[in-house]
């Protein structure tokens, strides 16, 4: 038995630290780089498992150079493969521009490597308390959660923003968690409060990460705020993958509302402090401090 499932995707990161955005027909040096895997789903099991939960994954990865590096990460993180499915197509390929204010770029090259099929995996293999999905899977997710409702296993969406898979699991799911940029393009307004209200109509559990504005939440006719913890940003890639994976493992441990969201928040906010996503996905012991410190 597994925590948390974590479906959907998995890239091979590039990451640059540059100065300022690259003008048209210019070339800059990167102050560092950082190779290692990532994807929203992928970053988020090797959350759970820095955290100290049991993870596993399940996506694509290409029988290739950078699918064989993200297996062996995976292996080193102790986050469990089974239901990765490996062929001929390519791995994706992110390649990301960190600036100094903790803005990023990002440029995900997936080729024509496919979608998953419907039943592509057996779930019951890894037994999942929680499954936690980023949408990029949609032929493979949408079943996947039909089997948990099933078995009365909790299902959460990382909605990063509005696409086929994301619309096809917002009200499907137990657990919306979407960005500040879903909701926005979900609801056509910049008022996030007025989104809340609206996605609170339509699911059950809403919550609306604003970076460093917090988050917002609406629960059971109840709605609430919570502040982000003030840390130094280096990089803001990777840290909704934290806050979505120790959001799953927090629900997996059976947390209360207000300690889950802090302890997600927390994750979030640690992450932003590295360069490159994977590195940012933070350890037990960093999460415990901040959350005594703040």
């Amino acid at each position: 038995m597994v925590d948390v499932l974590c479906v959907g995707h998995a890239a091979y990161d590039i990451t640059m630290a540059v100065s300022r955005h690259v003008g048209a027909d210019e070339k800059i040096q990167a102050d560092a780089m950082q190779l290692a895997g990532g994807g929203p789903a992928a970053n988020a099991a090797v959350a759970v498992a820095r955290l100290g939960g049991c993870s596993a994954f399940c996506g694509y990865l290409g029988h290739d150079a950078f699918g064989d590096a993200h297996m062996a990460e995976f292996d080193a993180e102790g986050v469990d493969t089974l239901l990765i499915v490996r062929g001929t197509h390519a791995t994706p390929v992110s390649a990301i521009l960190a600036k100094p204010d903790g803005a990023r770029a990002v440029v995900n090259y997936k080729g024509d490597t496919p979608w998953l099929e419907p039943q592509a995996v057996d779930p019951s293999k890894v037994s999942p308390k929680v499954i936690l999905l980023d949408g990029h899977e949609p032929l493979l997710s949408v079943p996947l959660v039909e089997w948990a409702r099933g078995r009365g296993i909790p299902t959460v969406l990382d909605a990063g923003s509005v696409h086929r898979g994301t619309k096809e699991l917002a009200l499907r799911v137990d657990y919306l968690v979407a960005s500040a940029r879903f909701a926005r393009d979900w609801y056509g307004s910049d008022d996030m409060d007025a989104a809340l209200r609206q996605l609170s109509e339509q699911a059950a559990h809403v919550v609306i990460t604003q970076g460093a504005d917090g988050l917002l939440w609406a629960e059971d006719g109840q709605t609430g705020a919570l502040p982000a913890f003030d840390v130094t940003v280096v990089d803001s890639t990777g840290a909704g993958d934290a806050f979505h994976g120790a959001f799953a493992l927090g629900m997996a441990r059976g947390m209360a509302r207000d300690e889950l969201l802090r302890f997600a928040s927390a994750a979030g906010a640690i992450a932003c402090t590295r360069l490159g996503a994977r590195a940012g996905m933070p350890g037990t012991a960093e999460v415990a401090a901040l959350l005594q410190g703040g």
